[in-house]
C-alpha cells in the first residue's frame, strides 16, 4: 500500500500548502486529490513534487506491507 504521509510532513517543513502546488506550480487538482487518498501518480508527478520540495522520493512517499 502507498501512504504519502511524508509529503505532508514535507510540505508543512517547507511552508508549501496544496494551493500553491495548483497555482503557482501547476500541479492538477486531480493529482492532490489522488494524493489525498492514497492512490497512484505518475512517476513524472513525484520528480516534479521532490522538484518543487527540493526533495527525495522518500520525503514523498512511503510504501507499506500489507
Amino acid at each position: 500500500m502507498i501512504s504519502y504521509e511524508p509529503l505532508w510532513n514535507t510540505m508543512k517543513k517547507r511552508h508549501v500548502s496544496t494551493y500553491v502546488l495548483i497555482n503557482t506550480y501547476g500541479i492538477n487538482p486531480k493529482t492532490i486529490n489522488n494524493l489525498k487518498h492514497n492512490k497512484s501518480i505518475t512517476m513524472y508527478t513525484l520528480e516534479q513534487i521532490c522538484t518543487i520540495l527540493r526533495c527525495t522520493p522518500n520525503d514523498v512517499v512511503r510504501f507499506i506491507e500489507q
